[in-house]
């Protein structure tokens, strides 16, 4: 393989850039770097020499277009024949100016935030419409796939449920058990662990379970689907992906959340029964304080919460889901957004519920 030759000579206060030889993609490495430079160094006026070269392809083309962006000044061009400038006029065309320019850390980030958030916010209007549409489009809905989706989503998460309600019911107890304990007010536990599980852990541990299980399952297998072009593929059958995809994970999410809670609940009020009647309280004393410190209203509330969260999960696994990308990683990274982004939004709908609830003195 002939080497490129790169000249660099000073001519009448401007600058000459000669090159020689095959004008190559595997030739023109060498003396890229180096040719692109001394364009972007010289002063006052440009020569671009070509005569001696023997051949020019698309990347000696991109080359010599490379050096004419990077002059600021004049430029001459000597010994380009009719085909080369032809290809680099076609070049200017398929690459505007100032395409290669590097853009500011701050604006790409700037830019990515707000492309994320104007697709989440898409995202949740077409499924508003997708809503307002369901009677006309029930055809598409499947109730096996929706009694699927609940066992999938509720059933199977029972065993989990029980166990962590089960065990946080025990560790507030026995924690709540030691400050009581220096102002002789024990039995007071049971209240205070039975209205922390009814009004916000209930729901809070039960979305918890949710996002980790469901949501991600969610976006998993609706991110492998648009990694393999089924959604579109639905598309262009003229099926409403919104309709069949992610309508009954958000209504099974929404149905499975109140039961996961009261889950919740029952495990962890046994939880804190145990521990009571190991400190030495009978079941009667127990149910009396759970009585006096709740009612059915903190119930309903704690379900209230639950069924909220739950629309969010789904709607944010089903987003993260069919909003992937192409390659190997997208259906990873749909499902950790999926899970972050279900435990986060929860949160804050629980503080936003704090608040509502505090203003409305319930």
């Amino acid at each position: 393989m002939t080497a490129v030759q790169l000249e660099v000579a000073s001519e009448g206060g401007g600058t000459v850039i000669s090159l020689a030889g095959p004008l190559t993609a595997t030739a023109l490495a060498p003396v890229w770097i180096r040719a692109v430079d001394a364009a972007r160094r010289a002063g006052g006026g440009l020569a671009i020499d070509v005569a001696g070269a023997e051949l020019i392809d698309t990347s000696g083309a991109a080359l010599l277009l490379a050096l004419e962006r990077d002059h600021s000044g004049r430029i001459e061009w000597r010994g380009l024949g009719e085909k080369p400038a032809q290809l680099m006029a076609r070049l200017r065309l398929a690459v505007p100016d100032g395409v290669t320019a590097k853009v500011p850390a701050r604006t790409v980030a700037r830019t990515s935030v707000w492309r994320t958030f104007l697709i989440r916010v898409t995202f949740f209007g077409q499924t508003i419409l997708a809503t307002a549409r369901l009677p006309g489009k029930l055809r598409f809905l499947r109730g096996g796939n929706f009694f699927r989706l609940v066992e999938r989503a509720g059933t199977q998460a029972m065993p989990l449920v029980g166990m962590m309600g089960f065990l946080i019911g025990m560790i507030l107890a026995f924690q709540s058990a030691i400050p009581m304990r220096q102002f002789g007010a024990d039995i007071y536990v049971a209240a205070l662990v039975s209205l922390s599980l009814f009004r916000e852990l209930g729901p809070l541990l039960g979305a918890v379970i949710l996002a980790g299980r469901t949501g991600s399952a969610f976006a998993a297998e609706l991110g492998t689907m648009v990694v393999n072009e089924e959604v579109a593929a639905l598309t262009t059958m003229g099926i409403d992906a919104e309709t069949m995809l992610v309508i009954p994970r958000m209504a099974a999410a929404m149905v499975v959340m109140p039961a996961l809670a009261l889950g919740v609940d029952i495990a962890g009020v046994l939880g804190m029964g145990l521990v009571m009647m190991i400190l030495g309280f009978p079941p009667s004393a127990i149910l009396n304080q759970i009585q006096m410190a709740t009612g059915p209203y903190d119930l309903l509330l704690g379900l209230f919460k639950a069924v909220v969260f739950g629309a969010a999960i789904g709607l944010i696994g089903c987003r993260a889901g069919l909003t992937a990308g192409g390659g190997p990683r997208a259906v990873g990274e749909a499902a950790t957004s999926a899970v972050v982004g279900g435990i986060v939004v929860t949160i804050l709908l629980d503080g936003l519920f704090a608040v509502i609830f505090y203003r409305l003195g319930l």
